[in-house]
């Protein structure tokens, strides 16, 4: 893991239906492996993201803008461990993410916490509130030849910070590919390939800040959300 921190890096995803993930991890398992904490290679993530009140992360990611930041607290929940985490979405392409260790997830944003938001961001910390809960299961895989890292995020759960709205997308599975310069040379892409299963971008604050208002400017998620609801019935 020390080898692929990658906190520099490129990101590709890919979502496809959870039916076809045995299938893919048999056939990756020669090239990869596998992240295991206290016996346990299935390790369960919290974040609560944070925005503004005019949701400006979310637009400015629903309009395509480059250097573009999220904020959220992530705890990993086998390791004990929590993150406040800065990352950003620069015009290269590239995720540069920042991160802080913290004792918790804040609901209400410490004095600590607020000089590093402003110090790795061009948000003012006391324009942001918490917006959405996202929980998931994740396999984190490593490559045994490459310069990469491989998270593959099932059970995604998301829930609105303000009342009791709530989405459930079992049924989907998001991969990431995290790579120091982005490369088609991966036994992950290539296997994917052969499934018929093609890159596409899917950011879960985003998308689950979608799903749960549908009030909300998203014309430009709609191919999102579409396959959601597509690979639900397929």
């Amino acid at each position: 893991m020390d080898r692929v921190k990658l906190q520099n890096r490129t990101d590709t995803k890919f979502v496809f239906e959870a039916d076809l993930l045995p299938v893919i991890i048999s056939d990756i398992k020669d090239f990869y492996s596998i992240l295991e904490i206290k016996n346990k290679r299935t390790n369960s993530y919290k974040t609560l993201y944070y925005d503004t009140k005019e949701l400006q992360s979310y637009i400015e990611h629903h309009n395509g803008k480059a250097n573009r930041i999220k904020v959220r607290f992530r705890k990993y929940i086998e390791s004990d461990l929590n993150y406040l985490e800065v990352k950003l979405k620069n015009n290269k392409g590239r995720t540069v993410k920042s991160r802080k260790k913290i004792n918790d997830i804040e609901s209400v944003l410490s004095p600590i916490s607020k000089e590093f938001i402003e110090e790795n961001s061009f948000y003012k910390s006391d324009d942001l509130h918490p917006v959405l809960w996202n929980e998931f299961t994740r396999l984190t895989l490593v490559s045994k030849t490459k310069n990469e890292r491989l998270t593959i995020d099932l059970n995604l759960e998301f829930k609105s910070f303000s009342n009791n709205l709530k989405k459930d997308i079992p049924h989907v599975i998001i991969a990431e590919v995290k790579q120091e310069k982005a490369s088609t040379n991966s036994e992950f892409i290539q296997i994917l390939k052969k499934c018929g299963i093609r890159k596409s971008g899917m950011s879960k604050y985003c998308v689950g800040t979608a799903l749960l208002n549908k009030d909300l400017k998203q014309n430009n998620f709609k191919e999102r959300i579409l396959k959601i609801n597509k690979l639900k019935y397929a």
